[in-house]
């Protein structure tokens, strides 16, 4: 007993392994889900950015990161087996939650409500800071006509091409143009031509 009157309990002989993960300390070993080290640099830089606009109290900011990386954590574990994500791979997440961004403020915008979509668009500009710069058009255009030349040699002609050609494009424009902006500029060079 202790001097108070009240019965003193021994100290822990070990540390709590849940207390120890909140303390940043990770458990390691089969079945205990350690912590992977790899990190991508794009993650990295969402995560210091994400504690940056915390201490700004900068709201917009530090919710979409948090979404974002949420998105880039269910992206990591989807599949059979959990896994750090390239920073390519981080890319195409951010793409689609930025495409997402876009859907929601055109049709916020369309059904009158202006609030929600600015938010869209405020978060849709804090995602553009983290992708890469959009093709311009012409540059999409020449892309898209190089693929169909290719496309065209190989003997297959028309729309009966687009996959084709949409097959050839994807890889070179890597996340600096949308699929549907790629398709539209294939649909208006394939009805041309």
């Amino acid at each position: 007993m202790g001097t108070s009157g009240t019965l003193e309990l021994p100290a822990r002989q070990r540390p709590d392994p849940v207390e120890g993960t909140r303390k940043g300390i990770a458990r390691s070993g089969p079945g205990t889900g350690a912590r992977m080290t790899g990190m991508s640099q794009l993650k990295h830089r969402l995560q210091s950015d994400l504690t940056e606009a915390i201490r700004g109290r900068d709201e917009i900011t530090s919710a979409t990161l948090r979404m974002a990386l949420t998105s880039i954590r269910s992206a990591e574990v989807a599949g059979p087996a959990a896994r750090e994500l390239s920073d390519e791979e981080v890319l195409v997440v951010l793409g689609k939650e930025a495409k997402k961004r876009r859907e929601a403020a055109t049709a916020f915008g369309d059904a009158g409500r202006t609030a929600q979509a600015e938010r869209e668009l405020a978060e849709l500009a804090v995602l553009d800071g983290y992708l890469p710069q959009q093709l311009p058009d012409d540059e999409l255009a020449r892309l898209v006509a190089a693929a169909i030349t290719d496309v065209a040699a190989s003997g297959v002609r028309g729309m009966a091409a687009m996959g084709k050609v949409m097959k050839a494009v994807q890889p070179q424009v890597a996340g600096r143009a949308e699929g549907g902006r790629i398709a539209a500029e294939v649909r208006r060079q394939l009805a041309a031509g």
